[in-house]
């Protein structure tokens, strides 16, 4: 019998097969209920496909590829909101609308899951079909799409791309994932504090003390929905201080997640005076623990040390409940190692497809690329 592999392109979670969460078992954000999620509660400027590939007629990898309209939204920061930027021009006049496989709202490889059945070079080989497809579906809606990515992958799969037929991509590499390993011998918070130096191990009881007063609790599902209104002001306080952005979550976003996940999905509000003043999230995936996005008074923070100590109360519950890594993704990247995060280069490739624009994208992507600069700090003796 003659093998035959082929792809799937589903527009929603509602249709798809009744296997997809068995290959999804490997990583909550390609599951049912994750894809839900990003179906109900997405950005407004950004859509989501779902490809199914099938050795035989029988599903062997599952993928999710995303529409980013940048058009819609202030892409370099709120500082550029009230005037002309050449870049900002730039980039929305040939680099607006672009097609990703893989997810833009997280940090690390979550854009597919395969099972034995199927090799990785088949597997890239039919995601590469199915972006072209995906382009020509939105070109019939007259949206040409400028530039296609797959992102947050590790060195050694680069090869693979290239076998599976990815040219004229350019390879690059931004800011790093953030991992905070946790040690075997670590049973309480008490472990990782008698492992940080005199300096760090200081720095935490100063945070502490700072956090006097602030009272955090974990909402449920109807107190997320509640403080809804809140909460959103207090991510977009964070957001919109990002140097880059490509969307924004909308309002009700959390709600729609903890209806979804359920236990997988923890919502940490922080008040003060019963005051909502900063929340953290975290999602449960395997032996890792991701942290998702998060908000807070900028009045407050400071003050507080709110987000330093988010980062502290992360780590002792992932201690508590014994994962193994706690995934800080991307962005404030000084701060996250000050409390014992490593970097963990992720790399990425994209093409323009305007073929003049593409030979040149060596020099482009670095010019739109944001410079950050920043010391690793090592917390541990």
């Amino acid at each position: 019998m003659s093998t035959t592999f082929s792809y799937t392109i589903f527009k929603s979670a509602q249709s798809l097969p009744d296997e997809w969460d068995t290959i999804a078992a490997q990583n909550i954000f390609l599951s049912k209920n994750y894809l839900s999620v990003l179906e109900n509660a997405s950005p407004a400027n950004m859509e989501c496909h779902f490809i199914g590939l099938f050795k035989n007629d029988i599903l062997c990898g599952i993928a999710i590829a995303q529409y980013i309209d940048l058009t819609r939204i202030n892409t370099f920061g709120e500082e550029q909101e009230k005037k002309f930027s050449i870049k900002d021009y730039l980039f929305k006049k040939f680099s607006s609308h672009i097609l990703i496989l893989g997810n833009n709202k997280l940090t690390g490889q979550n854009a597919y899951c395969l099972n034995h059945d199927i090799k990785e070079t088949v597997a890239l080989s039919l995601f590469k079909q199915a972006l072209k497809k995906l382009r020509k579906q939105y070109l019939k809606k007259c949206i040409p799409i400028n530039l296609t990515l797959v992102k947050d992958f590790n060195k050694k799969e680069l090869p693979d791309f290239k076998a599976a037929g990815f040219k004229n991509y350019y390879q690059f590499c931004t800011q790093p994932n953030m991992i905070f390993a946790i040690m075997s011998e670590w049973e309480s918070v008490n472990d990782y504090l008698a492992a940080l130096n005199t300096k760090y191990r200081t720095q935490y009881n100063r945070a502490r003390k700072k956090a006097e007063g602030i009272e955090k609790r974990k909402l449920s599902e109807e107190e997320i929905k509640e403080q809804e209104n809140r909460i959103h002001e207090l991510y977009l306080t964070v957001a919109r201080n990002a140097p880059f952005n490509t969307f924004f979550l909308p309002k009700g976003h959390f709600y729609t997640f903890k209806q979804q996940l359920k236990d997988k999905f923890l919502f940490y509000g922080y008040f003060s005076n019963d005051t909502l003043i900063g929340f953290s999230t975290l999602i449960k995936n395997n032996s890792d623990m991701d942290t998702y996005f998060l908000g807070y008074d900028e009045t407050i923070q400071k003050e507080k040390m709110l987000y330093l100590n988010m980062l502290y109360d992360m780590v002792a519950y992932a201690i508590k409940k014994q994962f193994k890594h706690v995934i800080f993704a991307r962005s404030a990247m000084e701060i996250k190692s000050s409390v014992g995060a490593h970097p963990e280069e992720v790399y990425g490739i994209i093409k323009h497809h305007n073929s003049i624009l593409n030979i040149f994208m060596s020099r482009l992507f670095p010019y739109f690329d944001p410079k950050i600069q920043w010391k690793e700090r090592n917390p541990f003796k």
